[in-house]
């Protein structure tokens, strides 16, 4: 049975992200090479997981390599300490760590890349950016790029334990140079076609379109005792990544659970978790973005981890009720006084070349797919959410 209306599969496109199945052939193809086999699960909708190798490298600062110099003379130049991740090894906050990955390219001479931290990454409020051998960019990879791949790893709040082959970002393929959609005419029309927002009850809302669709925050949650918003603590113990709902609540997080009437102030250098008003949904033959920092809606950033995959907001059976998104939120210099439905962030939608093989969804193991206000799965389920969130 079809789950997706043909509204929302246009034919093959000649540009565009790649999905799986694509993927699977630049694997099988030895475009993306490895030293220890992919699994299954890597192959996201659109996006391919990377994994740490066996070694961390803590730095004096963050760098791009650009053309002066190869990534390895860059550590060498700037190591502090070389950490084996072939047991679990404890990454402070504050400090720079850069790690090679399994994963290295062999890309066609059409196809490019780009990175961002995976969901569960940015929850725990970790930085992290890709980085190409002669890249003058962060978390690109240039068309035809051949070589390895590292990542920078920066923990902001949380003393954190990994080992080789956590993911902590993840890799989009695009062939050509596809516009975004982001204005009242493309934006608008693929909105005309299939609804992009939600209210809470799964009505159809009305989309707020201007340079992307404009999304809000919920300061009021669904019910009086509902969290409104995580504060992560600080001089926490560490959070073990290879640990899922493990780790108790309320050792990290203050749980906020309605502002002043006023609205939630946030304090410099303090990281939030909060929702978005709006429950979104991404038809399968596309994705969709999240501007990190935009200075024209206020002086902070709103999300690390703004990737979202086809599929996103729909339910088991294809029916579309949308999901909230959570954004990861940290103010810049100055207090900022947040209030309820107020304008946080934008998102832009991107063509897929086809539709995924596999779409975003509890079929596939996606954490966080029928969401509310979610802390990362490292955590235990708060007791009165324990029944209402279905991911583990």
């Amino acid at each position: 049975m079809d789950l997706f209306p043909e509204r929302v599969r246009p034919a093959a496109a000649t540009t565009g992200i790649l999905p799986s199945q694509e993927i699977w052939n630049l694997i099988k193809n030895g475009k993306i090479q490895h030293s220890k086999d992919i699994r299954d699960d890597q192959v996201q909708p659109a996006t391919l997981d990377l994994r740490l190798g066996k070694v961390a490298y803590r730095v004096q600062a963050s760098f791009l390599p650009g053309k002066s110099s190869p990534i390895d003379c860059k550590i060498k130049q700037l190591r502090l300490a070389e950490i084996s991740l072939e047991g679990p090894a404890l990454l402070e906050p504050g400090a720079v760590f850069i790690a090679p990955l399994v994963e290295c390219l062999d890309l066609p001479p059409d196809i490019s890349g780009k990175a961002n931290p995976k969901s569960t990454t940015g929850r725990l409020d970790i930085f992290t950016r890709l980085i190409t051998e002669g890249g003058d960019e962060f978390e690109r990879v240039p068309k035809g790029y051949s070589g390895n791949l590292y990542v920078e790893i920066v923990s902001r709040t949380f003393p954190i334990i990994l080992t080789a082959g956590t993911r902590l970002n993840q890799l989009r393929f695009v062939r050509g140079n596809p516009p975004p959609l982001a204005t009242e005419g493309t934006l608008g029309q693929l909105d005309g076609k299939v609804k992009l927002i939600y209210e809470n009850g799964g009505a159809p809302a009305e989309a707020n379109i201007n340079r992307g669709l404009r999304m809000s925050v919920d300061l009021q949650g669904d019910d009086p005792a509902s969290p409104i918003a995580y504060k992560a603590k600080r001089n926490c113990p560490p959070v073990d990544l290879a640990k899922l709902r493990a780790h108790d609540v309320e050792d990290f997080w203050e749980v906020i659970k309605s502002p002043t009437p006023k609205g939630l102030v946030l304090n410099p250098g303090d990281f939030y978790l909060l929702a978005s008003s709006e429950r979104v949904c991404v038809p399968p033959a596309y994705a969709a973005e999240m501007e990190p920092f935009d200075a024209s809606i206020g002086e902070f950033s709103v999300h690390y981890a703004g990737f979202f995959d086809p599929g996103f907001g729909y339910g088991s059976s294809g029916e579309i009720s949308g999901t909230k998104a959570v954004l990861e939120v940290r103010a810049h210099e100055v207090p900022i006084l947040l209030e309820d439905r107020q304008i946080v962030c934008r998102l832009t939608y991107h063509k897929m070349m086809n539709v995924p093989e596999k779409i975003y969804g509890q079929s596939i193991g996606s954490s966080y797919q029928q969401q509310g206000l979610a802390l990362s799965k490292q955590f235990k389920f708060p007791a009165r959410a324990a029944l209402a969130v279905p991911q583990v």
